[in-house]
């Protein structure tokens, strides 16, 4: 069984990141995640900790206000482990929704003016 001891912090500056969510969740030796898993919340100072965790594949994903989701597996294969995340601020977002607003603000196309039609050949002028 392993201690294993989180630091979260923000990428852009190094500060501590607080009361962010890190999730953890048992992962099968086919890659795929277990039923089961818990949360714990960092404290001031970006840090939280759990001992017990058994020796082999965790998934863990950290959600904090303000920050990209990370997650990733990690190997637990010691004792005591240190575990450091460094979140991120998001990045600008595109969406194809946006595209489509533009389309619909876009001035209509223009047609061709309508051309006077011709009188046909065998008619009379008046």
């Amino acid at each position: 069984m392993a201690n294993l001891h989180f630091t979260v912090i923000n990428d852009a500056n190094n500060k501590p990141v607080r009361a962010a969510s890190v999730v953890l969740h048992p992962v099968k030796k086919n890659g795929t995640q277990a039923k089961g898993g818990f949360q714990l919340k960092t404290d001031g100072e970006g840090h939280t900790e759990t001992e017990g965790i058994p020796f082999g594949s965790l998934r863990i994903q950290v959600l904090a206000q303000g920050f990209q989701t990370f997650g990733d597996d990690y190997k637990i294969d010691k004792a005591d482990m240190d575990i450091q995340i460094r979140l991120k601020r998001p990045g600008e977002q595109l969406s194809v929704y946006d595209k489509q607003k533009d389309k619909q603000t876009a001035p209509p196309a223009t047609q061709p003016a309508a051309q006077p039609s011709k009188p046909p050949a065998d008619a009379k002028p008046n």
